[in-house]
């Protein structure tokens, strides 16, 4: 053996070790075989030129389904006004909403508040949030999908092609 295959089998050891840790890092194992909510990747919401300059991510804690209550954990950043901002949420039909509706931000402090929301129906209904910053508003709707993972379409008609070679959808007259 060189010393090149040394390094190598150190470095896939500590690559091992390292990538077992996490597990290990309570000084519990994991037990097996139990299901934790599949927590989703955070969210970062997109913004306009001229909305609040408050910056929203939100993270849901599982998958929504009906009649269960599903954790979102809101962050905000970005409150520069010295009155700091105010944040009001409004659930669309259909989906219900534990708990205060306001919130305030405080300046230059990132803050945190985790809502819990239930779904009465499968589909998509939204959490609208309205952040408010000095004069200035923003408006962002969070997708809450519950039941399958995409809508789905109707077929919208037939697809022909015409003589030229263009295609073009026939539908049917109502």
């Amino acid at each position: 053996m060189n010393i090149r295959t040394h390094s190598t089998m150190a470095l896939a050891w500590l690559a091992l070790a390292t990538a077992s840790a996490p597990a290990l890092a309570d000084g519990m194992p994991g037990s097996r075989g139990a299901r934790q909510p599949a927590a989703q990747p955070v969210v970062t919401a997109s913004r306009k030129s001229n909305d609040s300059g408050v910056t929203l991510q939100y993270q849901f804690s599982g998958n929504p389904q009906v009649g269960k209550p599903t954790a979102i954990t809101l962050q905000f950043d970005g409150v520069t006004s010295p009155d700091g901002a105010t944040v009001r949420l409004s659930p669309d039909a259909g989906l219900t909403l534990s708990g205060s509706n306001t919130l305030t931000l405080s300046p230059g402090a990132r803050t945190s508040a985790t809502v819990t929301v239930v779904s009465d129906r499968e589909g998509i209904a939204y959490l609208n949030v309205f952040i408010a910053q000095g004069n200035a508003r923003s408006a962002v709707s969070i997708p809450v999908q519950t039941g399958s993972d995409a809508p789905s379409m109707k077929p919208a008609g037939e697809v022909k092609a015409v003589p030229g070679g263009e295609k073009i959808i026939s539908l049917p007259a109502q």
